[in-house]
């Protein structure tokens, strides 16, 4: 790991990569040196270019450029957004097969670098891909993260902070699961300030109901669904959410933030990856959180856990 700076590499300038790059240029300070790879070399090379053009308005000055490999070597934190979108009449599988095999391309010239610091991952299924990149690269669990339901968790504080009329800031909230359809909210750990709010749905004296938070999570799960409907794919919140838990690792700040992580025994889960809350500082996952889940949360958290575990052990890794 690079002890002197704070470097990171993005593979992948897609959309959701850029929204990324974007994002830590014009908050500043979180690193000094940002490296663009891509398969598409002339589009590293440009985008690289267009960001540099940029940097007279940031608030800080940073090193951009187009890399190699290579460049990994003395990086703090590689970003991996980079994959192959579903072909019509593929199944999800056959995807995860060939975003596979596009993750063995990338990680093993990564990790043959030198490379010692953290993987971050954002490719979709992201749990998965963050499970594919922990066997491929045999780093540390700790040291291999994906974006989780860090976006779905922001989704629903702002959502919430609306229903409520309550700076999102002041509630605590956790989409937990998997980063998909069978993720979900526990009501049970929602709250305002340090009100649970199960004491404002059970007071008859206000409006709130426990279907309006039902009718919220849903909103939630489908947010993706309705943006893609809309402008055909999702790439701010995930580029800001990526660049959330990059200021939290090399701020070394132990921030909670709902990762993908590796489950140890926590929630009686192992070795599956899946969206939990997470403290977070300079050396990847620092602690998973167990929440004190509802029996029929459990069960939902579970359910969720066994989705993903379906679809890794069809994998050819």
């Amino acid at each position: 790991m690079n002890t002197n700076g704070k470097k990171v590499v993005l593979i992948g300038t897609g959309m959701v990569g850029m929204s990324f790059a974007y994002s830590i240029v014009n908050q500043g300070g979180i690193c000094n040196e940002l490296v663009l790879i891509d398969i598409n070399k002339e589009r590293a090379i440009g985008e690289a270019m267009d960001l540099n053009h940029g940097l007279a308005f940031a608030k800080s000055n940073m090193k951009i450029y187009a890399g190699t490999y290579k460049d990994c070597k003395d990086a703090d934190i590689v970003v991996i957004s980079a994959g192959v979108a579903q072909k019509e009449g593929e199944t999800r599988l056959d995807l995860l097969q060939r975003n596979t095999d596009v993750f063995r391309s990338i990680i093993t010239p990564v990790v043959k670098s030198g490379f010692d610091g953290i993987f971050l991952v954002a490719t979709n299924p992201v749990d998965i891909m963050t499970r594919v990149t922990y066997e491929l690269s045999r780093f540390g669990a700790s040291r291999v993260i994906g974006t989780g339901t860090s976006l779905d968790t922001a989704r629903l504080r702002y959502l919430l902070g609306d229903y409520f009329t309550v700076d999102p800031k002041n509630i605590h909230a956790y989409v937990i699961g998997e980063h998909g359809d069978s993720e979900f909210v526990p009501v049970s750990q929602v709250m305002l300030g340090t009100k649970h709010v199960t004491e404002i749905l059970d007071n008859d004296g206000n409006s709130y109901c426990i279907d309006d938070m039902q009718s919220i999570e849903e909103q939630v799960r489908t947010s993706a669904y309705k943006i893609i409907e809309a402008k055909r794919a999702t790439y701010y919140g995930i580029g800001m959410a990526i660049t959330r838990i990059v200021k939290a690792i090399l701020g070394d700040e132990n921030s909670v933030l709902t990762v993908s992580a590796k489950m140890c025994g926590e929630y009686d889960c192992k070795n599956v990856f899946v969206g939990v809350p997470c403290i977070i500082g300079r050396n990847g996952v620092k602690e998973i959180l167990e929440l004190s889940l509802t029996d029929e949360e459990m069960t939902k958290f579970k359910s969720s856990v066994e989705v993903l575990d379906r679809s890794f052990d069809g994998l050819n890794i």
